[in-house]
């Protein structure tokens, strides 16, 4: 029997989820969480009264408190045997390299079909991946025509690069974009990656290079 636990912040797609989970044959339903925070939470209670974890999360990845990625990230560090399947709207590339890169097992977006979730669930629970074929694809296509320089970058790591460029901390962009402050310092970080650059300086450099912010007199730490 598989153990999963659903986690989303909606709580009518979460009971389908549910409903349609407790329907198939060695699936069991061992809990819910409405974000990532409490998923978490729900697997180190779980721990402390030595009661089995579940052999997968099911995770939306847009949540408030902890998003779908962070939590992956947290799950796949302090427990290991529970693989992370995300299943969300979203389908960008970059959110999908983000999940897989922090641990996810499997990849589906909301309107995959009943076969695509029970085939990932069980992919995962055998320490498989699986991609649905619209992710597959997107993947593919990505790989297939690379981009350099910022024009490779996501659309919120440009607006990072801008928020450095304007010289804001990571607490700074984390407030602005509303997102956590590690989120904040991994965007910061897989920006100066691609660019190849080492610093905050030289990520402001290669900001105005690209047109990107006002000449220096107008930006800088305030």
């Amino acid at each position: 029997m598989i153990g999963v636990l659903v986690v989303d912040d909606h709580a009518v797609v979460r009971r389908g989820v549910v409903a349609y989970l407790e329907a198939l044959e060695n699936v069991e339903v061992v809990g819910e969480a409405a974000n990532g925070r409490e998923a978490v939470d729900c697997l180190e209670a779980l721990e402390v009264r030595r009661e089995p974890l579940p052999r997968v999360a099911l995770m939306d990845l847009i949540m408030p408190k902890m998003d779908g990625v962070e939590a992956t990230a947290e799950i796949a560090r302090r427990f290991p045997s529970v693989r992370v399947v995300i299943l969300t709207s979203f389908g960008e590339v970059e959110r999908i390299h983000a999940a897989l890169e922090n641990g996810a097992a499997g990849y589906l977006l909301k309107d995959a079909g009943p076969s695509d979730v029970a085939a990932a669930i069980h992919a995962a629970a055998n320490d498989d991946v699986f991609l649905d074929a619209a992710v597959a694809r997107r993947l593919a296509q990505k790989m297939r025509s690379p981009q350099s320089g910022v024009a490779g970058l996501t659309s919120r790591e440009r607006d990072v690069l801008v928020l450095i460029a304007e010289g804001c901390s990571n607490r700074e962009i984390a407030e602005r974009l509303v997102i956590s402050e590690r989120t904040a310092r991994t965007h910061v970080s897989n920006l100066l990656s691609k660019l190849g650059l080492r610093s905050r300086t030289q990520a402001v450099l290669a900001a105005m290079r690209e047109g990107l912010v006002d000449p220096p007199s107008t930006y800088g730490r305030r």
